[in-house]
């Protein structure tokens, strides 16, 4: 046991290979089964390695979704700068719409998030409030225009417009598509006025 931390140290860059099987297994896994049946045996089983080597590089099997999730190409947050509020909101509630697909498993995250304070941080530091930073960036540009009334109170819009993704993506009673989002864009310019 005495040269572990050693070993791993080394072994981390080397198997690259078996930490991109464990993600895209994990991934795989959430599709076929969704987030509650999944597991670190099946997670391994998929990957052809041992439970020990994920539980050596992750402390859960939500830690593995986050990382697989954040390492999807399409959960990288594109930033419009259409030279409007309208559109650019319009063009990044599209794009953010878009990961619906990707609605089991951000509801078990959220879940897990719930039950689980440590997650949490790391579900809000690395997922939810680099979303958030990104909305905050399109409404301070809008601000810098002139395009928002005196006073208008930033974090209330974002909490309207992630209020309305995950209550949607939580009970799935209405659509997440490109209709809903140019409707929330239009409410949200028109309460900037």
């Amino acid at each position: 046991m005495g040269g572990m931390t050693g070993e791993r140290r080394l072994g981390r860059p080397r198997s690259e290979g078996t930490r991109t099987a464990i993600l895209t297994a994990a991934l795989e896994e959430l599709e076929s089964g969704g987030y509650a049946a999944l597991t670190i045996d099946g997670i391994a089983r998929r990957a052809g390695c041992g439970k020990q080597t994920i539980y050596r590089w992750w402390p859960s099997k939500a830690d593995v979704v986050l990382e697989a999730l954040l390492e999807r190409a399409e959960t990288t947050i594109e930033i419009p700068d259409e030279g409007s509020l309208s559109d650019d909101l319009l063009a990044f509630l599209t794009a953010t719409f878009r990961q619906r697909g990707q609605r089991p498993t951000l509801v078990g995250l959220m879940a897990q998030a719930l039950l689980d304070p440590v997650f949490a941080t790391a579900f809000k530091e690395k997922f939810l409030f680099r979303r958030r930073a990104a909305l905050r960036v399109v409404l301070e540009r809008a601000a810098a225009r002139g395009e928002l009334a005196e006073g208008a109170d930033l974090e209330l819009l974002m909490d309207v417009v992630y209020g309305v993704l995950w209550y949607r993506l939580l009970l799935d009673h209405a659509p997440l598509d490109e209709p809903a989002a140019e409707r929330l864009a239009a409410l949200i310019v028109r309460a900037t006025r």
